[in-house]
């Protein structure tokens, strides 16, 4: 079989997924700012007494595993998901109202990349990219999906392998 076609065959899954970028999420959710907003993870829905505990925007520069550097803006939105008495989900106006408030506060790059940091309060914070939204006529939900780790070289030479047009990468990874 040929090495090209085993490889892709093996790692192809694994190609960064699309997400949700902070201006998509914000967009849609004006649309539906009476509606319930409900975060989904890990198979089930946060719990309707769900907090915005934090939103944290920054710049980040770094060196990828192949010596390349990087550079991107990241804002990172931390759900508490705790249950409390008496509280249905917050609905998509507060949450927009939230993150104004954090605009005129620190600044709010709507092209930086999304990442939510989950925790029920007892269990380890847990990384999610928003993965896609849905509005329903009840309800708008952000599903989440684990961020996981990635080699970025390795990601550019497979995105590079599946184009009819790019130029041969001479190494996969980590060179």
């Amino acid at each position: 079989m040929d090495t090209l076609a085993n490889t892709r065959s093996i790692v192809g899954a694994l190609l960064p997924v699309e997400e949700l970028s902070s201006a998509a999420l914000l967009s849609g959710l004006e649309a539906h700012k009476e509606k319930p907003l409900i975060f989904s993870y890990d198979g089930r829905d946060v719990r309707p007494s769900y907090h915005v505990t934090e939103v944290k925007t920054g710049s980040f520069r770094a060196l990828d595993c192949g010596a390349n550097p990087e550079s991107w803006s990241e804002t990172f939105i931390q759900l508490w998901d705790i249950e409390e008495e008496n509280r249905g989900h917050m609905p998509a106006g507060k949450f927009l109202a939230i993150i104004r408030k954090v605009d005129e506060a620190v600044g709010f790059d709507p092209q930086a990349r999304l990442t939510f940091e989950v925790s029920d309060g007892v269990r380890p914070m847990q990384i999610y990219r928003a993965e896609r939204m849905d509005a329903g006529d009840a309800a708008i939900r952000v599903h989440l999906s684990a961020r996981p780790s990635s080699c970025k070289p390795r990601d550019r030479w497979l995105q590079d392998q599946q184009s009819c047009c790019a130029p041969k990468a001479k190494q996969p990874c980590c060179g």
